[in-house]
């Protein structure tokens, strides 16, 4: 009945708990949602009067398929204000957000027969984005204890003639992973020996908290093969008004704005207008929710650390912890089994009406994801509830 394409893809699972979690809200039940990868805080007021004034002024209609010219080039000021980066607004263009972006760049470079390099844990959608072109993901190991960087020897042997692209996700959803300049080097050298795209996935640039964040073309050599993807989502808490971009080779950026052309034809022209004050107004807004996260970073990680049988690694961004429970699979709760992540996620959203995303969706079954993307009160009463669920496995 369908075409094969879509037998090819899974539903996101972040989307799917995020959906429960509602579902569950609407009957009464006092969920506490740490599945959701957005920022708990408003869309700040100086962006949202920079929407109401373009509603005001009539700013309705279509623009220009790969955004307004005055958008790229604020997008463009930004990249070289914050990441050093020289790109010109025939460089860039806006799509629908950052997963769009991300998608129509795979659309434009990819296919039957390509290989693409994943690092797992990976994000949900990078696999179906690939698989979706008939190209095929190829998943390598990470290093926990490195924020997890790559295992560079199941990467040497994971490479082939096929090999077309290299994703990076730094800093990571789902681990929070900041990777160190030199592994973010290390995989420039061998992509540009091998003459393969790297796409720099950056939508969490601005959420670091150890060190200050380097953009990947900034440590390269040569950029050509580079594209970059931002997006206004997670910086100014944005979700909702989809708006990212990416930056790189001009032809690329042509061919993107073709396939964008004939589908979403343009971005919406209200959150156009409004992400042009994100990228280029007040910045006070980002400092504040970085701190914030910072400091439920903290409280998180320390919190499970706490818990018998959980590990957590400190992430270096985003907002995402992402512990490890493989002490506590196999176990049981009243007769059933808990032998997977995703059992085990389940069990806290039935018994607890705590709300995470299990780490089998992406790529490491022994994991779980959890947002600090909550008030401080919340994550502690989730975390009293996560260990009270826990400590009644037998």
């Amino acid at each position: 009945m369908f075409a094969d394409r879509i037998d090819r893809i899974q539903p996101s699972a972040t989307l799917a708990m995020t959906s429960k979690a509602a579902d569950l809200r609407a009957k009464g039940v006092d969920v506490i949602n740490l599945s959701v990868g957005e920022p708990d805080f408003p869309t700040p007021q100086n962006i949202q009067n920079a929407a109401i004034k373009a509603m005001s002024d009539g700013f309705t209609r279509y623009t220009p398929g790969a955004g307004m010219m005055d958008l790229r080039q604020a997008a463009a000021d930004k990249m070289k204000r914050d990441n050093n980066l020289d790109y010109n607004p025939k460089e860039i263009i806006v799509s629908c957000g950052g997963k769009h972006s991300l998608y129509n760049a795979c659309q434009v470079l990819f296919q039957t027969g390509d290989e693409v390099i994943i690092f797992a844990p990976y994000w949900v959608s990078f696999p179906d984005f690939v698989a979706v072109t008939g190209a095929t993901p190829v998943f390598v190991n990470t290093d926990a204890s490195k924020q997890f960087e790559p295992d560079f020897d199941d990467l040497a042997n994971k490479l082939t003639s096929n090999t077309k692209g290299i994703i990076i996700n730094s800093p990571s959803n789902p681990t929070g992973g900041v990777w160190s300049d030199e592994a973010v080097k290390k995989v420039l050298a061998i992509a540009k020996e091998r003459d393969i795209w790297v796409f720099s996935d950056e939508c969490y640039e601005q959420l670091t908290y150890d060190v200050k964040y380097k953009s990947t073309a900034t440590l390269a050599e040569d950029d050509s093969k580079i594209l970059t993807f931002q997006s206004c989502s997670k910086t100014y808490a944005m979700t909702g008004w989809r708006i990212g971009y990416t930056a790189g080779d001009a032809a690329v950026i042509k061919a993107m704005s073709k396939l964008q052309g004939q589908s979403t034809s343009c971005p919406n022209s209200i959150a156009q207008v409004a992400a042009i004050e994100a990228l280029s107004g007040d910045q006070s807004a980002v400092t504040k929710m970085r701190d914030a996260f910072k400091i439920r970073r903290e409280l998180i990680v320390n919190r499970l650390n706490s818990i018998e049988g959980v590990t957590c690694e400190m992430p270096g961004g985003a907002f995402y912890v992402f512990p490890e429970f493989k002490d506590h699979l196999g176990k049981s709760f009243n007769g059933e089994k808990i032998n997977t992540s995703s059992d085990l996620s389940m069990y806290f959203l039935n018994e607890k009406a705590v709300v995470t995303v299990a780490g089998d969706s992406f790529g490491a079954p022994n994991n779980i994801r959890f947002s600090y993307a909550a008030s401080e009160e919340e994550l502690n009463n989730a975390l009293d509830r996560v260990e009270d669920a826990l400590q009644n496995l037998a």
